[in-house]
């Protein structure tokens, strides 16, 4: 799949791939229109880790799709309150589900526990266990028994000592799983985390994101002003090699605490990495997931406000029971929506619990007009005959497209344009001038009139 390109003349080839207004990267110019980050809504809960394998701190929870089938991994562990101390030792469990709502935990035999094999134990440490974070490999070269790999928290002596290193792992079937190489594979960072991989199919190679501490960090009882619990990356060919190691960087955005970061590729506009990082505040020891974006995996745009705050329901405000979970989904029977998941009553309970919260699809952040206001693209070429955009407009909004200078085409002007009003996520744009096949290739731009509206993304097909 090509990477988005930029001509020498910083005209951008949006092909046929679909952009979102997460960013000002499309933008020329703007007047009455702001970038508007959106919540996503709490829904039911589908995970109470209730087992006694399981317990009141399980976490770091993973959701993929594998086919028609939902896959979850996370850590199984208790902690006794009043002991001050765990109960069991860590380990990793599996649940697996058809239509994302509902979740079995399948009993594996794989591993004793209690006495009984008649468990969901798909790793029983010592190594691991603590933050095992799978997903599903698409690259083409893939071997069938790395159908799915894995990061995962260990150990390695150094000078006769301790220090703590992801180590890769490898499954046919997402259940039975080794280490691909006995020796670490990354080593710099503190990894106490969710630390994840992923296949970037843009760019034909592995990318980690996992925790460190910047500069200035001194322990977990203390730490000096500038140092903060922070997020770096990492690319691989064979996802035992890595390179190109880089910190995150939020432009002006303040410092903060930030580790557990869920990113991804996003699928339906695979140009843009989104991430759900968790805040944490050292005072309370709360947590809070915000959103964040990026063209290049390395720069991020982050939005200073909780996309899920400790007040929702419920359970939330306690020590590290707000995290979010690693994966997005698109779940059957429902085009218009997809699913993220997040933690509750951690430490606080018999059990910790998973709520799944929805998204309007593209409905991270949105070009919002609250009255009348226009948006101007930079100069883009385009494939395909059709614009679509995904768009809510109460008022009756209209989109021009105009030459590289910005005259607007014969045909395709805002008196031409057949009126935009509704909410659609896939709302065709239509002209007197007919389909827009004529001009794919040439220099344009998109100039949007918009009233009462949010503007979430376009798209150009066929």
């Amino acid at each position: 799949m090509p990477t988005l390109l930029i001509a020498a003349d910083g005209v951008i080839d949006v092909g046929a791939r679909r952009q979102l207004f997460v960013d000002d990267f499309l933008t020329a110019s703007q007047s009455g229109v702001e970038l508007v980050q959106h919540k996503p809504v709490p829904r039911e809960v589908v995970l109470v880790c209730d087992a006694p394998n399981e317990g009141n701190i399980s976490a770091y929870y993973t959701f993929l799709q594998d086919g028609d089938k939902f896959r979850s991994y996370y850590r199984g562990a208790h902690f006794d309150e009043a002991a001050k101390k765990a109960t069991h030792r860590e380990l990793t469990c599996y649940a697996e589900s058809r239509d994302g709502l509902t979740w079995a935990k399948p009993s594996l035999g794989l591993f004793e526990f209690n006495g009984s094999k008649d468990n969901n134990i798909i790793l029983y440490g010592p190594e691991g266990t603590h933050n095992f974070a799978p997903f599903k490999d698409t690259s083409p070269d893939c071997k069938p028994e790395a159908r799915f790999k894995a990061l995962a928290g260990g150990s390695m002596l150094v000078k006769g000592k301790k220090k703590s290193c992801l180590h890769a792992y490898q499954s046919a079937d997402g259940i039975h799983w080794s280490k691909i190489v006995p020796d670490a594979v990354i080593t710099d960072g503190a990894f106490d985390s969710q630390n994840i991989a992923f296949y970037d199919e843009m760019r034909g190679e592995y990318r980690a994101y996992w925790r460190y501490f910047s500069k200035g960090y001194t322990d977990e009882r203390g730490w000096k002003p500038e140092g903060v619990r922070a997020i770096r990356t990492a690319t691989s060919k064979d996802f035992i090699h890595w390179e190109n190691q880089a910190d995150l960087r939020y432009g002006d955005a303040p410092a903060e605490h930030l580790y557990t970061n869920a990113i991804q590729r996003y699928d339906r506009a695979p140009d843009i990495f989104i991430g759900f990082p968790t805040r944490f505040q050292p005072k309370n020891q709360q947590v809070e997931p915000v959103f964040m974006s990026s063209r290049d995996g390395v720069n991020f745009k982050r939005w200073p406000e909780a996309i899920i705050p400790i007040t929702a329901p419920k359970d939330r405000e306690g020590n590290r029971s707000n995290y979010m979970a690693r994966g997005l989904l698109h779940l059957p029977g429902d085009a218009t929506e997809m699913s993220v998941f997040a933690t509750e009553a951690y430490y606080a309970g018999p059990a910790s619990r998973v709520r799944r919260f929805t998204y309007r699809m593209d409905g991270f952040v949105s070009a919002q007009a609250k009255a009348e206001g226009t948006l101007t693209t930079k100069a883009i070429t385009f494939s395909g005959s059709k614009l679509s955009l995904n768009v809510v407009s109460k008022g009756e909004s209209k989109v021009e497209i105009q030459d590289a200078e910005g005259k607007a085409m014969p045909g395709f002007t805002l008196e031409d344009c057949t009126p935009i009003k509704g909410d659609s996520i896939d709302q065709a744009v239509t002209w007197k001038g007919g389909d827009v096949k004529s001009l794919a290739g040439k220099s344009v731009r998109l100039h949007f009139a918009l009233k009462e509206a949010d503007l979430y993304s376009l798209k150009f097909s066929e």
